[in-house]
């Protein structure tokens, strides 16, 4: 499993990149794309929903199952990824590449640092 390590991670599978200017893309990792296995549909939020940390933001259903998305980090959406919502499966393909999903205007950028690390989401998978 790819797990890049300048990106942040949640518990949840989701992974975070921060910009310079404070905007965070945010996806699903390797891992979880693997575990679901064929993605067929992607829910996404409308442009200039608010984010609420570990609050769910959306829905991804494969042919094994449907999941909740969970926000990282507060921020406000300011971009939604409608290659995926037309094209599903570019989440098994590129998770960290074009398979991304939101980015978001971060409320309070230094909340990245709480996320794990390569290292620490590593561990979390790994157990």
């Amino acid at each position: 499993m790819s797990t890049p390590e300048e990106l942040r991670y949640t518990a949840e599978h989701e992974w975070v990149a921060l910009a310079d200017d404070g905007r965070a893309r945010i996806g699903i990792t390797d891992y979880a794309q693997n575990q679901l296995g064929d993605v067929v549909f992607v829910e996404l939020p409308d442009v200039g929903a608010h984010l609420d940390a570990d609050e769910p933001f959306g829905e991804i259903e494969s042919t094994k199952s449907v999941s909740e998305l969970f926000a990282p980090l507060d921020g406000e959406v300011v971009a939604v990824n409608d290659a995926v919502t037309a094209s599903p499966e570019t989440v098994n393909s590129d998770p960290y590449g074009e398979g991304w999903l939101v980015e978001v205007t971060v409320d309070d950028p230094s909340a990245v640092e709480a996320l794990l690390t390569a290292e620490a989401y590593r561990r979390v998978i790994d157990n």
